[in-house]
């Protein structure tokens, strides 16, 4: 086992969308792999940018967690929603995405980048002097740490980030033997709806730091996929969703399709060049 730091893990001072998004969080892992040093990469599946280097496969997409953003709030505020903060209480999160959804819901408050891991975010929150009010995190990493009982409230109405929730597992596309040793990792509907999520996010060309949101859904074998693009002020919003039978991997890339091209059709691309 093998663990390692990228840049998205050392550049804690500047915020994600400022130092860009391409392979913040995997560059250095995927070295790894294409100088056969390494041969298997696992990655939270939202930070894997949709266009991988050559010779690089998505194998597998393993066991989603809840998707869903959620509020921890500080010590001051405790038993509180965000509806209840006063005006001008701050959010802390390192999210486009979220404050581009939050400024929609909550124009009362205001939104501040915070960077760090988990624990330091926490820390940063619970300061005694601390400027924020409130954190949005990503339910699973709150989870996966055994603090959910921090969690102050889900955040049902912001849809989250492509892939969140999900394990991406990274081989080398030539190497079968790696490849038919961890097909097995795969979890059937979670990888379809990932794939379908992260097609949408691959024909609008967006990263893990541009405020593109979805929420997939299953009925049977129907899916559903919903999506939002809004401007970072919260000021402009492009929603689109449509759902289809999904039972294999083209299929859920073709649903992606489908509903990036609606969101297209409604403007998508105007609001993420705005960007």
């Amino acid at each position: 086992l093998s663990t390692m730091k990228t840049i998205g893990d050392k550049r804690q001072d500047v915020a994600m969308n400022k130092i860009g998004d391409k392979g913040l969080f995997t560059k250095e892992l995927e070295t790894g792999l294409s100088e056969n040093t390494i041969d298997v990469v696992v990655h939270s599946l939202k930070d894997i940018p949709t266009q991988l280097p050559e010779n690089m496969l998505l194998a597998a997409i393993h066991g989603r967690a809840d998707p869903r953003d959620c509020v921890i709030m500080a010590p001051r505020n405790q038993g509180k929603k965000l509806e209840d903060l006063a005006e001008g209480s701050v959010i802390g999160t390192g999210s486009v995405r979220r404050v581009a959804q939050l400024r929609r819901q909550y124009p009362h408050l205001e939104f501040a980048d915070v960077r760090g891991n988990l624990n330091t975010r926490l820390a940063k929150l619970d300061a005694p002097d601390s400027v924020y009010d409130a954190l949005v995190l990503a339910v699973a990493g709150i989870e996966r740490l055994q603090l959910g009982a921090r969690i102050a409230h889900a955040l049902d109405t912001v849809l989250y980030a492509v892939g969140q929730g999900a394990l991406g597992v990274e081989v080398r596309a030539d190497d079968v033997q790696t490849r038919e040793l961890v097909a097995c990792l795969n979890s059937r509907s979670v990888r379809l709806e990932c794939l379908a999520e992260r097609e949408v996010m691959r024909v609008l060309e967006g990263g893990c730091s541009v405020p593109i949101g979805v929420r997939s859904t299953w009925d049977g074998e129907q899916l559903e996929v919903k999506c939002i693009v809004a401007s970072p002020d919260g000021s402009q919003a492009v929603e689109a969703g449509t759902a289809a039978q999904v039972t294999n991997d083209d299929q859920a890339r073709a649903l992606g399709v489908q509903v990036a091209a609606l969101m297209r059709e409604r403007g998508a691309d105007a609001v993420l060049k705005a960007i």
